[in-house]
């Protein structure tokens, strides 16, 4: 069974976010697999020592993104590719269409990536790859069983869970809770130095820079205000909720 898994490289999660002029400051930082990914990467595994074949992950970033396509390789995947063209918008549209162009070339039986990441949160990309590619998708997975030809999910609902079948090829995104994402060995980390890794541009995937220019733009951004400090509302119990309305709607603003 040949699977691909969607890696992206995100801030470390315990990184205090610096945003200077509109952009987060990426000086010092340090970057590691998205969270989510992890879980797709060590669901691929597991199915592939059961089954057998092979796991690919593929990441579309900068040179830097190659660092965590290594400890995807060290945690036990057998092959790396890395789309890195700065022609790529980071919105993503962009994104997925350098995935779709990479994805539509290589075999593969299922696809795998995170619920989201970490840094947006927009949980787009692979469903986006999925309707691209014109196969079936199924989001927040926690359970992931795989046989004759076909696929049965858990899907976390917001609370409930849902049971899905789906025929393959089809792509799965991980929630947490679907296994416990190993940490890689001393001895993954000295393989992956000697499996495959490509690094791939535009031109070696036929795309024109147009196609994967970016659909949106960041205008701006900037952290939230400091929270203030609580306040206590005193007397009888009407004159609390005359305080708490007045509160709310003339400094807290939501009524």
């Amino acid at each position: 069974m040949n699977i691909i898994v969607l890696v992206k490289q995100t801030f470390d999660t315990e990184e205090k976010i610096v945003v200077e002029q509109g952009s987060v400051v990426e000086d010092g930082v340090k970057f590691v697999i998205n969270p989510y990914d992890e879980y797709a990467v060590e669901q691929a595994i597991q199915i592939r020592d059961e089954a057998g074949g092979k796991v690919t992950v593929v990441s579309v970033g900068p040179e830097r993104a190659a660092e965590a396509l290594r400890t995807a390789l060290a945690m036990g995947a057998d092959e790396a590719v890395l789309i890195n063209d700065s022609r790529i918008g980071h919105d993503e549209h962009s994104v997925a269409m350098a995935l779709h162009a990479f994805v539509s070339q290589e075999p593969y039986d299922l696809i795998l990536g995170g619920n989201f990441s970490v840094d947006n949160g927009a949980g787009q990309v692979a469903v986006r790859l999925a309707k691209l590619l014109s196969i079936p998708h199924t989001s927040s997975i926690t359970k992931l069983d795989i046989a004759a030809g076909s696929a049965v999910a858990h899907r976390d609902a917001e609370g409930d869970l849902e049971t899905v079948e789906l025929p393959l090829p089809a792509l799965f995104t991980a929630q947490q809770g679907l296994n416990e994402p190993r940490y890689p060995s001393l001895q993954g980390i000295m393989k992956a130095k000697k499996k495959p890794f490509r690094e791939l541009s535009l031109d070696d995937l036929n795309l024109d820079a147009g196609t994967v220019a970016p659909r949106t733009e960041r205008k701006d951004l900037q952290l939230p205000p400091a929270r203030q400090a609580g306040k206590m509302i005193s007397g009888e119990p009407a004159e609390q909720a005359q305080e708490l309305f007045r509160l709310l709607r003339t400094e807290a603003k939501v009524i």
